[in-house]
């Protein structure tokens, strides 16, 4: 049954693999800008975000310096869902042309609004902002060892810049515990330029340097003409000057000015290269130990279960084919060949494993396509949104694979029910997560967060479920239904067999528990800085790494789940259906575990919405998890199983 379509998955992986042996690169996805000395580069704000609340806001929640008309730009589904909103601004940047202490504006704010500044700088709020579709970004430095064993300084960015910090005794000139908001930046804007190859300047890369400053007045406030004796073109704002706090203020009301340099620089960076910095790894030795010692394990484990099974398959497959002499007739049989009558007998709740096994297809079917987009550059982090956007269509055209694979397994049990079957598979998994995404929704949505999804996006999610996944999935039922049933190399019996008392150490529950642990031990290194990138808002880019753990997991579960099902079936033990998808799915609840020792040793969660959100999402992960990895497992097992059953003669 499943054989063709276990050698089209082998077939899918070896395509994967011959991808990354042949280096993935990413594809920027927009055409570059070129501009002319003196023309207008856009700045965009986008979205205040933080690690300790995880509740997006929009930049203009807080009463910063407004243009008079607010204009959004168009996003496309997948930067909704992140809770992106891009927006205009007013500051003015022209390409080429320095600026020193640009005044922005001048705000009074009463101590409601600085209540706002300061609960957002506690909460350590960053803001986002976007020039020439590059992300505004923080450098810092580490210290590396080079080629050549001396140290070396290598610079590396972070996503955004703070909103503002909390004095402390280390800083000099601030109070501790008072709230001080950077209501100075300095824009760093790096350009390239080659006269052979295009005209004018192109945008490669873009830093903030923020700074906190309690501007004082040379002389009358006159608009955007006003002099400042904080800031002058001979004396820039620098660390050390006086911040300007926003709490702790004795007045009723507090004057802030905004203002804002300009620095530009030539980069021998070309554009294609520009994000080469902004997703440049600290830590790419440790991916490849993870990776090697994974591998190690792996072909380790590999020779052993050829060498084990090879042997004693062989002297399996000699002892039941032979001819057997009156001596060897009287001798009472044991071993896997006694249960040849009931291993293909349908198990309980086979309907269920059905819709598990078909939902398994699905997700398993949207990651590999996934990976092969981002190991070929199409989602690179240029395309906002489009990672995400990518995860939801794919698992809603990947319906026809659930509705398909499910229902051949349907009718292998020789069960007719299709249509309830099919509306089970179509309903099961994107309902709970709809439904877990919905309550998370109306609470975050309760903390005023642009991560609320609108009401018509929750629209045009559910169109996408009710009208294309769910009809996909009934056409591939349908297509599978119409075709010929699969048949059991070995028919059930119409009795069942008894099953002989098992030892401790067989039990389903044990089994299952050890079966977890290889899987997951295979990729929890890479799962990590998945949840870092996810949960700490860092750039992750490493699909490279990612596919070979995937393939590194796959094999893992594969082989596990093999070894675990034939020493149950050596032992009389024909229930395997339902431990052969918990022993690799099991691994799920190893990284449901880890995301709960993820979350107190790695998270400073300051919210209860925030705790909730993290377990809800880990959840759905862990549970997509869960039927991916079964479903690896299971159809590993089947295949097997039909194999050797298949090898041999009976009566």
């Amino acid at each position: 049954i499943y054989r063709g379509e276990t050698m089209k998955c082998g077939a899918a992986v070896a395509l994967l693999l011959l991808a990354v042996i042949c280096q993935g690169f990413y594809l920027p996805g927009v055409a570059p800008r070129d501009y002319l000395y003196g023309e207008i580069v856009e700045l965009k704000v986008n979205k205040l975000d933080s690690v300790h609340t995880q509740l997006p806001y929009d930049f203009y929640s807080l009463p910063f310096c407004t243009p008079p008309e607010i204009t959004e730009s168009s996003e496309n589904l997948g930067e909704v869902l992140s809770g992106d909103r891009i927006e205009n601004s007013l500051y003015k940047i022209s390409m080429k042309m320095i600026e020193s202490c640009k005044i922005l504006c001048r705000k009074e704010y009463s101590k409601e609004d600085l209540a706002h500044f300061e609960e957002r700088i506690k909460e350590e709020y960053r803001v986002n902002w976007i020039v020439d579709n590059l992300p505004a970004a923080t450098k810092f430095y580490t210290q590396e060892v080079n080629d050549e064993g001396e140290l070396e300084y290598s610079g590396h960015y972070e996503k955004g810049f703070s909103l503002g910090f909390m004095g402390s005794e280390e800083i000099l000139g601030t109070i501790p515990g008072t709230a001080y908001v950077n209501n100075h930046v300095r824009l760093h804007l790096y350009y390239h330029e080659d006269s052979m190859s295009f005209t004018g300047f192109r945008i490669v890369s873009f830093e903030v340097e923020p700074f906190s400053v309690k501007h004082e007045l040379d002389g009358q406030w006159r608009e955007e003409h006003t002099k400042l004796l904080t800031c002058t073109p001979l004396h820039k704002v620098a660390q050390g000057m006086t911040p300007q706090a926003v709490s702790n203020i004795d007045d009723d009301t507090e004057t802030i000015i905004w203002t804002y340099d300009v620095q530009w620089a030539k980069s021998d960076v070309k554009w294609a290269s520009r994000w080469d910095l902004y997703l440049k790894m600290t830590d790419s030795q440790i991916h490849w130990f993870s990776i090697i010692n994974s591998t190690a394990i792996v072909l380790f484990l590999s020779a052993m279960l050829a060498m084990i099974m090879m042997r004693t398959l062989h002297r399996d497959f000699r002892r039941y084919n032979e001819i057997e002499d009156d001596e060897e007739a009287k001798r009472e049989e044991t071993g896997w060949k006694l249960v040849h009558a009931d291993v293909f007998r349908a198990p309980k709740y086979a309907t269920l494993l059905c819709v598990m096994v078909g939902t398994g297809y699905q997700i398993l079917g949207m990651a590999l396509t996934t990976l092969i987009f981002a190991v070929l550059g199409f989602l690179s982090p240029a395309n906002r949104g489009a990672l995400m956007l990518a995860l939801l269509l794919l698992f809603v055209f990947m319906g026809v694979f659930a509705g398909y694979g499910g229902t051949r397994l349907y009718r292998f049990f020789k069960l007719t029910e299709w249509i309830q079957y099919t509306f089970w598979t179509a309903i099961s998994f994107p309902g709970i997560a709809f439904s877990i995404f919905f309550v998370l929704n109306l609470l975050v949505w309760g903390e005023k967060s642009t991560g609320a999804v609108p009401f018509g996006t929750l629209v045009a999610l559910l169109v996408l479920w009710f009208g294309i996944s769910v009809p996909l999935v009934y056409l591939g039922s349908y297509f599978a239904f119409k075709g010929e049933p699969p048949v059991p190399v070995k028919p059930p019996g119409l009795i069942p067999r008894h099953i002989p008392e098992q030892a401790w150490y067989l039990s389903s529950i044990l089994s299952i528990l050890v079966g977890g642990i290889l899987p997951f031990g295979a990729c929890f290194i890479e799962i990590f800085f998945i949840m870092s990138s996810v949960w700490l808002h860092q750039f992750y880019y490493m699909f490279g790494f990612l596919f070979i753990v995937f393939v590194i997991l796959f094999i893992t579960c594969a082989e596990i789940t093999i070894v675990m099902c034939y020493f149950q079936l050596c032992h009389e033990d024909y229930h395997w259906w339902w431990r052969a998808f918990l022993t690799a799915g099991s691994s799920a609840m190893y990284l449901f575990l880890y995301s709960i020792m993820y979350f107190f040793t790695k998270m400073e969660i300051v919210k209860a919405v925030s705790t909730m959100l993290f377990f809800g999402y880990m959840f759905l992960i862990s549970l997509g998890f869960f039927l991916m990895t079964g479903t690896i497992g299971f159809l590993s097992a089947f295949y097997f199983v039909e194999t050797i059953y298949g090898s041999i003669k009976t009566d």
